[in-house]
């Protein structure tokens, strides 16, 4: 029983808390994580950004349409193969 009692009486350890900075910069870049006396950075507007989500949207539809034609493909073969078409 005492030491059931001193077990619980014993504070647990504090652990050191990990802070996190999110500054908007990219993984890869973390120049601007910590603050060196520096200008701001300039942040990018709503326009910058609806033209690189679209660009970027343009780049993919290929590639999507691919895959698409590529897996009705095989579900074609299945059905075939099942006797199902």
């Amino acid at each position: 029983m005492k030491k059931k009692r001193q077990e619980e009486a014993q504070e647990p350890k504090k652990e050191q808390k990990i802070i996190y900075i999110d500054d908007g910069s990219s993984v890869a870049d973390m120049s601007g994580t910590y603050k060196h006396g520096k200008a701001p950075r300039q942040r990018s507007t709503f326009r910058e950004k609806a033209r690189t989500f679209f660009g970027v949207m343009k780049k993919m539809i290929l590639p999507m349409l691919c895959t698409l034609l590529a897996f009705t493909l095989i579900f074609i073969l299945l059905l075939a193969v099942t006797g199902k078409l």
